[in-house]
């Protein structure tokens, strides 16, 4: 591989302004192997990573030469795309800022549910866009690398399926996963006055108590009684209906209505007395002659915040007053807003229903903005909907545009009410001060004195000596690690400090450090493991191309068991109908015994996220005659074999590694076996957990 870069030390022109600042760049290396990507050689102030959140795994911590990656895309949007925040109300994207809450989804047994995702950055780019419409009138305006939650997985907006471009993309009736966003909605502000008016006169006649009195005192003299009060438990609502009525001059006064019960949250409540409040109130709330889309939004916001309930996804807004009834249904038919009303109770009370399911209720609450927001709440919820999502036409728009995109705690958010990607590694490059966007594409860092601070790390009285995974995020023997040879110091700082590790690789560099390894192995616990999936070289070609032979990673276990080491083989994911036949797996662990491992760790493919569609079209092209029978065991969201294969994938493989020797083998737990002893087979799993099938399109295991 031929390198070139600047001399150690000296300023470079073009600095990128991060490392500049953080005066930590030693050289700027390009390689012709790497077309447009830079490598930029920092000098790190951390090498040990923390694992995030409870793990299931026996190690709390990774090392990561690397910052960035050449195989990332770049997600963009139009700015001013819709996102749905995880309260259930909108904003533009243009206003989303880095900390703000949104909606995003996570898997949940066989759904995928909405769930708060926080925005960890945001990036702007100018690209190629295309519209892509869908079938109930749903529009997005996105650059054609932004991917999409369909029924099929995740998609790209413009693809190819052979070549540079090969990757999976949207085509005409593929439905994607949401709500959606259909038809007009009218710019409709709860800042101007005429949403206000039409919010008090449904709040007001909904929920308020506006009257007015004439008694005679016991002198025989009249005494006129004016009064208007609004009682509420949810103050959000009390709050706005008391800032309208400032805007209008009318002053009231809060008082608690009533204190909390076992039965009952506390309501609060505002009030006045005044003549000519009561008369400024009762013109504010009577009915116009030609109600505006303003007002008539502002009506439903205030009449389903004083009567209106959202229960099980069901919208449904209580009266008994046919004027009452009879404006919401007018305002729901001004805005093509589905509903039916359903028959009165004994004491006269009617519902009116939404229909439609989870777009109406969507569209309701982007026109009416409702205050209350536990009404609101879309979290938990199942991603199901009747909306008719599928994509009718995808139009590549003229020139380029200034697109936008954000990256969130999920992985993804929702755009114009559909399930869209974002890249989860970009904040790591803005960690740094680099662009989120391009940079992370182009600009990749190097930690090149990984080991001295590791070293400094492990040195630290406050080290608990806990396991140090390495190999459970990017492959530590990658192609680049034979220019920059991190590894040999990282060995030695964790052998040093009596520092359990495990390594878990498919490359064959791996040979190159055995002499270590071995010094290292009798000083501290080291777990090896090799990732050798596939048994069968034309299906092996067909499948990985790009990384190291079958045979040639066999070769590097035999040669770490000639050097007295012990190494795992991780026999994952196993096909169905394509290597999990007796005859495969008989041969495939005839090989791993006679090359020497010590144990194999197994199990059924799965298929996670946007794993899924890059393995579908990769069956659909070489093996189409198995795309029904993989789409019946790996249906909908679900991303694991059902476990009558995975019972009966165990009873096949147990009795062959009883009879090879190797009966220490587990099933992976992710997909419901027993864990296995080793650390390097809890990076094996951890690793397959998040990178089976990952980013390239070339490297599928």
């Amino acid at each position: 591989m031929r390198w070139s870069g600047q001399e150690l030390g000296v300023d470079q022109a073009g600095t990128l302004p991060g490392l500049a600042r953080l005066n930590n760049l030693v050289r700027s290396v390009q390689t012709p192997d790497f077309a447009g990507i830079t490598f930029h050689e920092v000098l790190a102030k951390s090498a040990l990573n923390h694992v995030p959140g409870p793990s299931s795994m026996p190690f709390s911590w990774t090392v990561n030469p690397y910052r960035g990656c050449s195989h990332a895309c770049v997600y963009c949007l139009d700015p001013e795309t819709i996102i749905t925040m995880s309260d259930g109300r909108e904003k533009a994207l243009r206003t989303i800022e880095v900390g703000d809450e949104v909606l995003g989804t996570r898997v949940e047994g066989r759904y995928r549910r909405y769930t708060p995702a926080k925005v960890l950055a945001k990036w702007p780019t100018r690209k190629p866009a295309y519209r892509v419409t869908l079938a109930d009138g749903t529009t997005v305006i996105a650059s054609g690398d932004h991917r999409f939650l369909t029924e099929r997985g995740w998609k790209h907006v413009t693809g190819a399926m052979n070549g540079p471009g090969q990757r999976p993309y949207l085509t005409t009736g593929n439905s994607l996963m949401g709500f959606g966003r259909a038809g007009i909605r009218p710019e409709i502000s709860i800042d101007s006055d005429r949403y206000a008016t039409g919010y008090l006169a449904g709040m007001i006649r909904g929920d308020g108590l506006l009257f007015a009195r004439t008694y005679t005192r016991p002198s025989g003299t009249p005494n006129n009684v004016f009064q208007f009060r609004l009682a509420l438990a949810d103050t959000e609502a009390l709050v706005r209906t008391r800032a309208y009525l400032e805007r209008f001059g009318i002053t009231t006064k809060s008082f608690e209505f009533a204190p909390a019960s076992t039965t009952r949250r506390p309501m609060s409540a505002i009030r006045t007395a005044r003549r000519a409040d009561h008369e400024s109130i009762s013109r504010l709330i009577s009915w116009p002659q030609d109600p505006c889309d303003e007002w008539a939004a502002g009506y439903l916001g205030g009449i389903f915040d004083a009567e209106g309930s959202c229960s099980r996804g069901i919208l449904r807004i209580s009266n008994k007053d046919e004027t009452i009834l009879g404006a919401i249904e007018g305002a729901l038919r001004r805005f093509a807003v589905p509903f039916i009303r359903e028959k009165a109770n004994s004491i006269g009370v009617a519902n009116i229903r939404l229909t439609g399911g989870l777009p109406s209720r969507s569209a309701f609450f982007s026109i009416a903005q409702p205050a209350i927001t536990r009404k609101l709440a879309l979290v938990g919820s199942a991603i199901k909907s009747n909306a008719d999502l599928r994509v009718v036409s995808i139009e590549r728009l003229p020139g380029e545009r200034e697109l936008l995109d954000i990256t969130t705690s999920t992985g993804d958010f929702i755009a114009n009410g559909v399930v869209s990607h974002n890249c989860f590694a970009r904040p790591t490059h803005t960690y740094l001060d680099l662009d989120a966007g391009d940079d992370f594409d182009r600009q990749i860092i190097v930690k090149v004195n990984v080991a001295e601070v590791l070293a400094g790390e492990l040195a630290k009285r406050t080290w608990r000596h806990e396991p140090v995974a390495l190999g459970t995020n990017t492959d530590p023997y990658q192609r680049a690690e034979g220019r920059y040879r991190l590894m040999p110091g990282i060995i030695d700082a964790l052998a040093s400090s009596g520092t359990p590790f495990s390594v878990l690789t498919k490359g064959s560099l791996l040979r190159r450090d055995l002499p270590l390894l071995v010094d290292a192995a009798q000083q501290v616990p080291v777990d090896l493991a090799m990732s050798i999936a596939v048994y069968d070289d034309e299906l092996q070609q067909s499948i990985e191309p790009g990384t190291p032979s079958t045979k040639a990673r066999l070769a590097t276990v035999t040669a770490v068991r000639e050097a007295g080491l012990d190494c795992t083989v991780f026999l994952m994911p196993i096909l169905p109908y394509l290597t999990d036949t007796r005859a495969h797996l008989d041969e495939a662990l005839r090989q791993v015994k006679a090359a020497g491992a010590t144990s194999v760790v197994y199990s059924a493919l799965h298929l996670r996220g946007g794993v899924k569609p890059w393995f579908m079209q990769w069956l659909d092209r070489e093996h189409p005659e198995l795309v029904t029978k993989y789409r019946s065991m790996y249906y909908g969201q679900n991303a694991y074999a059902p476990k009558e294969y995975r019972k009966w994938l165990a009873a096949r493989v147990a009795p062959l590694l009883r009879a090879h020797g190797l009966a220490r083998g587990q099933e992976d737990p992710a997909t419901g076996g027993v864990r296995s002893a080793g650390l390097a087979d809890a990076a094996a799993r951890r690793s397959a957990e998040r990178t089976q099938f990952a980013a390239a399109p070339d490297v599928l295991f």
